[in-house]
């Protein structure tokens, strides 16, 4: 296919299924060959949270890659607001709960769930429905109220954060899953992945106040997930990150799965329809080499339940 008619198949299936990349033409995350063995995203559609995780895992080889028997692992969802799972502001309990069951079927010794909450944690951790979800998967809910359960750490190439106060459990799991909700910021137009470690910091002030978009690429640069599973069964489309109103969630039933954090938030940018030149954090972690930005030099394995 040339190039031309590549534009032009794209742009039809940009408009039908809404996958749009600004500054890289149009792609379609559910439309390609399979290029190897084994995909550097998996991007999954129209089946439940459960459903689509089992889907792409087993297209990775299952949990087993990532999680060994004995070890202990961090599960990090979007907990951050006093908000039900129909509104979309925080990972979709559903998804977080069978992640669990997938971690310890591994044989993890133990997984904790936190995250630094926006509103009161008690709140956020109940109406989430993510305590209760994590909870009957064996989990241990932590805490990450009080600056004592944070450890100073240095930033390692920090162009703009050079330390950060980081919650104790990410110093010392030895796996770190980073399960953000997909959906609309108002500081940073879209929250995902990348976005999605600012609630392993305590002293997160400073990034609002010194340049938001390079602060949030910075803190990638101190640990790197070992898997990033970006939930967008439900996504807040607009007036984000904690919107009122129903009218702003889309039911998109669609899951990402990668270990590459900027690959998963390029692709997440797609079903957002944002313009990627307005997330700056998504360039600037690119530039410092920390995933691939050009989805078209990726092996996607699209899976369609």
């Amino acid at each position: 296919m040339d190039r031309r008619e590549f534009i032009r198949k794209s742009l039809a299936i940009g408009a039908s299924a809404g996958l749009t990349l600004a500054g890289g033409g149009l792609v379609d995350l559910f439309a390609g060959d399979k290029k190897s063995k084994v995909p550097d995203l998996v991007a999954v559609k129209n089946g439940e949270p459960e459903a689509m995780f089992d889907a792409g895992i087993k297209a990775l080889g299952g949990i087993a890659q990532f999680v060994k028997k004995g070890q202990v692992v961090l599960v990090k969802p979007n907990i951050g607001w006093d908000k039900s799972p129909e509104m979309a502001a925080n990972t979709n309990p559903k998804l977080v709960k069978r992640i669990i069951e997938h971690c310890f079927n591994a044989g993890a010794s133990k997984v904790y769930v936190f995250d630094h909450t926006c509103s009161s944690w008690q709140n956020s951790y109940k109406n989430s429905g993510i305590e209760q979800a994590a909870k009957d998967a064996g989990a241990e809910v932590v805490p990450a109220s009080s600056p004592n359960l944070y450890d100073k750490v240095t930033i390692p190439g920090g162009v703009m954060l050079k330390e950060a106060k980081v919650h104790e459990l990410l110093l010392s799991a030895d796996v770190f899953i980073n399960v953000p909700v997909l959906k609309h910021h108002s500081a940073t137009q879209m929250t995902a992945a990348i976005k999605n470690l600012m609630g392993i910091v305590w002293d997160r002030g400073y990034f609002h106040n010194n340049d938001l978009h390079q602060c949030v690429a910075d803190m990638a640069k101190f640990r790197k997930p070992t898997l990033n599973i970006v939930d967008a069964y439900r996504v807040l489309t607009a007036n984000g990150p904690q919107s009122p109103n129903p009218a702003d969630v889309a039911l998109k039933k669609m899951l990402l799965i990668s270990q590459d954090i900027v690959a998963i938030d390029t692709a997440a940018a797609a079903i957002l329809e944002k313009n990627l030149k307005y997330i700056k954090y998504i360039e600037y972690a690119a530039r410092d080499n920390l995933g691939q930005m050009d989805l078209e030099k990726l092996n996607i394995e699209r899976i369609s339940l």
